[in-house]
């Protein structure tokens, strides 16, 4: 029975126990799923030849022993079948490829197969995440029927493109704009008409990227709220109208621009993708109601939401078996790649640590023991707040060796590469993080020495040297290309440092710093030694 069908019998209480009883689980509970669909799963990916090639003709006949012989993979040991589109050599029959950027400067794509089993998974996983975006307290949701969502995100085929279309499967729900006229605008023109389609008919709805929405809020809001237009006022409901006055007089009088909270009054508010930690204030601030975080990916599919505490996130059951790599584990795979690290599952977590999530994804889906690149904090294993009994987490970042920022770009030790001999700037050595500034907001700090300091002092400045670089990161990556075109952030800092910091650093050392995010630590020694002159 659907969505739809339950809400016209009002069976309130069966909807949350169907789509959210997963919150009821206690840990063993929780386990005893896991392993019956990861039990699954491993006989139809030892019999297909993906399975084979991975596995090296090898079948295991428990989680353990599969663990055991399945080395932890990364997207290179699927990309050979998978950007083939090769279905037959997969564990279930996919139909519908997802695709997303890979890596900027190397590869343009990677694609991920959908089983129809994994999209019923994703349907009812993603009908849990909006009755606990419009919840206020366990069992109850406010929900209905024929309300409207404002959409921030990408279309087909695109992973977010899924939520309209499976939505759709369940319930009546409107899209603002219309899922058919909004995979042919741009995303500029998408987020336009759906703000003015807002303003004219309500919403009660919206979900986006973090720092899209943010974006788009702002704009809302520098706008006046479209009051002003009066062609745009033409199709405007009285209820809306009436709204755009208030809003109009309460602005005035409290000296401050219109926001989105003074025209509407969502009843669920979603936020996908990274660094949702740094809009989350701003946005209840702008909305009057707090995000409700979710998290999903092109391979994983979407595996976890939050309550209706805002308190951190649930993995759904049966979307991947879930393993941890340990913050310790984490560091020595960053500098020794083949170190084998051993993995905790979901009963063995302890709150506070960090941890590197690997996934396989279940019902026929093609990846095992994947490095997804997510970090995530364990922030408890109950919370008496919302009476669940099975771990929650917050996400913290990507690995380190890759900074993405805003959710838009993930850039990698080869696109910097890539970018600097492309510039043909005389870099010697560099090393860049992620930073955060006094707005919280992330950027790339790109700590650069120079052949030579005359080069710097005659030729160019820091800020040319920015935006020479900035031009070849937007020409390698379109991604980092949309940050400013479509959020508005121009996120590249460059410092220069002086001749020999780095091989003074190596000297005192015994090793050199790390090219992707060095620790704080290790950035504050490099910066003293190069004002220090230590030799």
């Amino acid at each position: 029975m659907s969505l739809s069908e339950r809400l016209q019998k009002r069976e309130y209480q069966e909807i949350w126990n169907q789509y959210c009883g997963f919150l009821d689980l206690n840990i063993e509970e929780y386990m005893k799923i896991q392993n019956r669909l990861m039990e699954e799963q491993i006989q139809l990916f030892s019999s297909c030849e993906l399975g084979s090639l991975i596995l090296k003709g090898k079948r295991p006949q428990t989680i353990e022993e599969f663990r055991r012989m399945v080395p932890l993979t990364t997207y290179e040991d699927y990309a050979d079948i998978l950007l083939r589109k090769q279905a037959e050599s997969l564990p279930g029959n996919p139909v519908i490829w997802i695709q997303t950027t890979w890596e900027g400067g190397k590869h343009p794509i990677k694609v991920a197969p959908y089983t129809r089993s994994m999209l019923d998974t994703f349907r009812n996983n993603v009908v849990a995440c909006l009755l606990l975006a419009t919840s206020e307290e366990k069992g109850h949701f406010s929900y209905e029927e024929g309300d409207k969502m404002l959409y921030g995100l990408a279309p087909l085929p695109y992973a977010t493109g899924l939520l309209p279309l499976l939505l759709g499967e369940e319930t009546d729900i409107r899209f603002l704009p219309e899922v058919k006229e909004a995979v042919n605008m741009t995303f500029s023109q998408r987020n336009k008409l759906g703000f003015k389609l807002a303003l004219q008919k309500d919403v009660e709805l919206f979900f986006g990227l973090g720092s899209v929405t943010y974006a788009v809020s702002q704009s809302l809001a520098s706008s006046g709220g479209g009051s002003g237009n009066l062609r745009s006022l033409l199709g405007c409901e009285p209820h809306m109208l009436y709204r755009m006055a208030r809003a109009k007089h309460i602005s005035k009088k409290e000296g401050r621009p219109i926001r989105p909270k003074d025209l509407f009054g969502l009843k669920g508010f979603m936020v996908a993708g990274t660094d949702n930690r740094c809009y989350k204030d701003e946005l209840e601030e702008l909305w009057g109601i707090r995000p409700m975080e979710i998290f999903a990916g092109t391979e994983p599919s979407l595996i976890g939401t939050e309550s209706w505490t805002r308190d951190g996130m649930y993995f759904f059951p049966d979307s991947c078996f879930y393993e941890f790599i340990t913050e310790k584990d984490m560091e020595e795979l960053e500098e020794h790649p083949d170190f084998i690290p051993q993995t905790l599952l979901m009963n063995e977590v302890l709150p506070g640590e960090k941890y590197e999530l690997v996934l396989t994804v279940l019902k026929g889906g093609a990846f095992v023991r994947y490095r997804c690149g997510d970090v995530y904090r364990c922030v408890g294993l109950s919370n008496r707040e919302d009476g669940t009994k099975i771990p929650r987490f917050e996400y913290i970042d990507r690995v380190p060796s890759i900074i993405d920022i805003a959710g838009f770009t993930r850039i990698s030790e080869n696109g910097i590469i890539s970018a600097i001999r492309l510039s043909g700037l005389p870099v010697i050595h560099w090393t860049a993080a992620k930073e955060f500034n006094e707005q919280n907001r992330p950027f790339l700090h790109l700590y650069v020495e120079m052949e030579s300091e005359a080069f710097v002092q005659r030729a160019v400045s820091t800020e040319i040297l920015r935006e020479i670089l900035t031009t070849y990161f937007k020409y390698i990556d379109q991604d980092y290309r949309d940050l400013k075109k479509i959020l508005g952030m121009d996120p590249l800092a460059v410092t220069v440092l002086r001749c020999g910091s780095f091989e003074a650093y190596r000297e005192k050392n015994g090793k050199e710093i790390r090219h992707m995010n060095p620790s704080k630590r290790e950035l504050t020694e490099l910066i003293q030694i190069q004002k220090s002159n230590w030799r």
